[in-house]
């Protein structure tokens, strides 16, 4: 097989992972509308940045968790045509605001419900195999999440930065994450592990 057949082939598939379309197979418009409504997130004006494409930039967010925000949002095109091809970096940050925490929350949970009864999951004596694990993390250092989460404290006084901990159901053949709660390092895993 020639070179060129080769670098055919590569730039094929490689179109194919890049694609909006394909990170957009993903993510059901209906699923994310039932969301909406589920939160109460509604809009009547037609907005450059719609509400889809912040789920979908928050979705790439997870998947290029080095890059900025706005930049990623500019890689995935996902703004409707106007004057300027890119995203203000300000337009982003105050659409994930409209959007809020809620209907992504929603949307998380509705999208995890519907893969976990959709495919066919290796089985142990006729039953799913799911795990629970939880993790504590360090969260930016501003007086609402110092108020939400709490610091830990030393004999020196407390440290900078609150810490959050979430815990997580997870199916163990695929890692399909079924259902995450987070609270306050206060709260043990069992706690959280009960309200999945």
């Amino acid at each position: 097989m020639s070179l060129l057949t080769h670098l055919d082939d590569t730039f094929g598939h490689a179109e194919d992972f890049n694609a909006i379309d394909k990170l957009m197979s993903f993510i059901d418009p209906d699923l994310l509308q039932q969301a909406y409504e589920l939160s109460g997130v509604a809009t009547v004006r037609r907005r450059r940045l719609p509400l889809d494409s912040v789920v979908l930039t928050i979705v790439g967010m997870s998947l290029f968790r080095n890059d900025p925000v706005w930049d990623i949002a500019n890689k995935l095109d996902v703004s409707l045509p106007g004057k300027n091809r890119f995203v203000a970096p300000s337009a982003v940050v105050q659409a994930r605001q409209r959007l809020g925490d809620e209907a992504i929350g929603h949307a998380f949970k509705l999208m995890a419900q519907r893969a976990f009864g959709k495919y066919a999951f290796e089985q142990w004596c006729g039953l799913n195999v799911l795990a629970v694990d939880g993790v504590m993390f360090r969260a930016q250092d501003t007086a609402e999440n110092v108020a939400a989460f709490g610091c830990d404290r030393n004999a020196k006084g407390d440290n900078p930065y609150p810490q959050v901990r979430m815990c997580s159901l997870m199916e163990t053949s695929s890692h399909l994450l079924l259902a995450s709660e987070f609270d306050c390092r206060d709260v043990g895993e069992m706690s959280l592990a009960e309200r999945l």
